[in-house]
């Protein structure tokens, strides 16, 4: 779970990338909402996919806005200073409109906004809450007196969390390792049942037992369960019924969420023993992956990261076989900034947590990725996934 420390210091970082004469902020991303105050609606409860907005003000206080369902459902206890909850459903009467409910509870709050300069994550937000807080639409702000409110895109809510939030904090560092070890968990018990027979769908409910089991707590498992073979080396998507036969790789590229936050990584298991041109797809993708260990660090571009993975499949003449990025970040979205790729803008700041995941298709051979995460520090990297990368 997050702190209410590190919830804290986002929040006074976030304050801190607004202009001075903002008075409140409106939030209506889901991640975001966890990002600032620990509150999640569990995917696995009545009210997943439901929503509450966060109303932050300059002077500290935080205050959560919901139905009584969605605001009963959160997986922990938030750090907050308010909430305003509009009963829903009461088990005597029908419900209304559940996103009327929210716009209800805002209403609750919007007499203590006029005259106030705000921001609103425009992004996220119901055309009706712009229309009863009295809010601007092109401009994402209450048109007030300050002046440097009034430039069209002047206050960017959304992208200005979503750079924060690649700076990541030690309660979300510490989040994402649970995902890590969790992660590892279904990559052992990948180890213990390929074999000719089993099908991708068996093996994606055992991995998806171990890596619950791992976690403590209800997770959610999602990725790619494929296997390819020499005349379909690119596969991806959700497991099917298809069974493993001798000679193909099972790529097995997934994720555990915890929380909202998340691990990525990837290893490839030969059905049986590997041939040579397998093993030799094997040894350059793993070449890559530790070139591109050697430049992980603060202020490396992230057009140069991919070259240094690219440059020993490059050598090997297979650059056309590397068919997409060399990694990416991950955190509350995947993927999300920076972006591995030979044209990206992005700089690696510390903080940010990223993948490096090479990888090889080549007919008649098949397909291969092998894939850690790394948490970015100013003079490297700390690895933050332990899993065996082999063909076997």
């Amino acid at each position: 779970m997050l702190t209410e420390a590190g919830c804290r210091a986002r929040r006074a970082q976030l304050w801190k990338s607004v202009p001075s004469a903002v008075e409140w902020l409106l939030i209506a991303d889901p991640r975001h909402v966890l990002y600032l105050t620990n509150f999640w609606i569990h995917p696995n409860t009545f009210s997943s996919g439901e929503r509450c907005w966060l109303l932050l003000e300059r002077e500290g206080k935080a205050t959560l806005l919901g139905d009584n369902f969605s605001l009963r459902s959160r997986a922990a206890d938030p750090f907050i200073d308010d909430e305003v909850m509009v009963q829903w459903y009461d088990h005597q009467h029908s419900v209304i409109n559940r996103d009327h409910a929210l716009l209800k509870a805002a209403e609750q709050i919007a007499d203590r906004l006029y005259g106030r300069n705000g921001v609103v994550e425009a992004e996220w937000l119901a055309v009706g809450a712009f229309e009863l807080l009295g809010l601007d639409h092109e401009q994402h702000s209450v048109k007030r007196e300050a002046k440097d409110l009034h430039k069209p895109g002047a206050v960017d809510l959304g992208t200005t969390l979503r750079a924060l939030r690649r700076q990541k904090h030690p309660d979300e560092v510490a989040v994402l390792k649970e995902c890590m070890r969790a992660g590892e968990a279904g990559m052992k018990r990948l180890r213990e049942i390929v074999r000719p027979g089993i099908s991708e769908f068996e093996i994606f409910c055992e991995v998806q037992k171990a890596a619950t089991e791992a976690a403590g707590r209800p997770a959610t498992i999602y990725g790619d369960f494929r296997a390819a073979s020499a005349s379909q080396p690119k596969v991806g998507g959700l497991p099917t019924n298809h069974k493993l036969e001798n000679g193909e790789m099972f790529t097995l590229d997934y994720s555990v969420v915890l929380e909202g936050y998340r691990s990525d990584f990837t290893n490839c298991l030969t059905v049986g023993k590997p041939n040579a041109e397998q093993q030799r797809l094997f040894d350059l993708v793993s070449a890559a992956q530790r070139n591109g260990e050697t430049v992980l660090k603060a202020g490396t571009r992230a057009s140069a990261v991919f070259n240094a993975v690219n440059q020993p499949i490059l050598e090997a003449g297979l650059a056309d076989k590397f068919a997409h990025h060399a990694g990416h970040g991950i955190g509350l979205a995947h993927p999300e900034a920076p972006i591995l790729v030979p044209q990206g803008d992005d700089v690696l700041v510390a903080g940010d947590v990223v993948t490096l995941e090479p990888g090889l298709y080549v007919d008649g051979i098949g397909g291969i990725r092998i894939e850690h995460n790394y948490l970015i520090t100013d003079t490297g990297y700390e690895r933050l996934s332990q899993h065996e990368i082999s063909l076997t």
